[in-house]
């Protein structure tokens, strides 16, 4: 629908921001430049988690996508993050980013559903169907582990499938037997649905196993290695892609550590030490990692060829 293709290494952006937390906008452009350059790269993902999309404001998250169509509309397809609690903004968001020359929405559970939704998946019928009546615009489903209750079951996906606008699953069920089961119950229903793979600790064997693609905050920092991956793997050039993976599993393992909630904090460091963003700020509740921290993303890099040797990290 609406001619949008879904393959290969999907970044979603990181946001910079001021010392006062307000968007900076020159770094946004740069950030967004780099990744629109990439080669492999021909969509990116908008006010997605990466951005730390819950705490914008509606006219925030409007001005974001409005920068992005601006900056590089007109070299990359651009999906929008849509999270909030209710359908009926969830509706207007997805009709901000319409409007703004999106083309489709990443649409996350809201946050209620992670206490018993799963229970009732009537919820996420109708919070989708919701935004498909009142917005015509490409969905893809955010899928979470189901043991968080975020989470859709095989049995739900396959009905979330059946409207016509939903083109994609972000796959990040966290298990990888839940993964194939998914991807090939979704391919006998729906095979013209992309199933993109959200397993950053495990990309290798989920692109393997035969993902349409990724979508991954972490390409904010390494979306040409992902690229590279994905083509590795297509082209069924094991040891390229067993060599991009060993590059990809420090970085990984770094950002995704415990506590899990610092893994964007992480990534804005990492673009710090790639002298590709001035300073890694980030909104409250979210708080700055200590040195030592940064350390150990600084060592990270080194493993993965990005750094020549793990620099003097000046307190910021």
């Amino acid at each position: 629908m609406g001619g949008l293709t879904l393959r290969g290494a999907i970044p979603a952006n990181l946001l910079p921001f001021h010392p006062d937390y307000s968007i900076d906008e020159v770094a946004y452009r740069r950030h967004l430049r780099w990744l629109a350059d990439v080669d492999g790269v021909e969509t990116i993902v908008v006010n997605g988690h990466a951005a730390e999309v819950s705490s914008l404001t509606r006219d925030e998250r409007r001005r974001a996508l409005a920068i992005a169509a601006d900056e590089v509309g007109d070299r990359v397809q651009l999906v929008a993050g849509i999270f909030t609690d209710g359908s009926l903004e969830a509706a207007e968001l997805a009709r901000d980013a319409r409007d703004e020359g999106m083309a489709g929405v990443l649409v996350l559970p809201p946050a209620c559903f992670q206490w018993g939704a799963n229970l009732r998946p009537e919820m996420a019928l109708a919070h989708f169907g919701t935004i498909a009546e009142r917005v015509g615009i490409p969905m893809i489903v955010f899928q979470y582990p189901v043991a968080n209750g975020w989470g859709y079951s095989t049995e739900v996906l396959l009905r979330l499938i059946e409207i016509p606008t939903v083109v994609g699953i972000k796959e990040w069920s966290q298990d990888i037997v839940v993964f194939e089961r998914n991807l090939r119950s979704v391919r006998a229903q729906r095979p013209d649905v992309a199933i993109l793979s959200s397993f950053s600790a495990s990309l290798y064997a989920s692109l393997e196993l035969g993902a349409d693609g990724l979508i991954s905050g972490m390409g904010s920092v390494v979306a040409d290695l992902q690229a590279q991956l994905f083509a590795a793997v297509q082209a069924r050039d094991v040891n390229t892609a067993r060599a991009l993976n060993d590059r990809l599993y420090p970085l990984a393992s770094a950002f995704y550590a415990p506590p899990f909630v610092d893994m964007h904090n992480r990534m804005k460091e990492a673009l710090v030490l790639l002298g590709r963003l001035e300073r890694a700020v980030v909104r409250p509740p979210l708080v700055r990692i200590a040195d030592a921290e940064r350390a150990r993303i600084a060592e990270a890099l080194r493993q993965a060829g990005l750094l020549a040797a793990a620099p003097a990290l000046a307190a910021r």
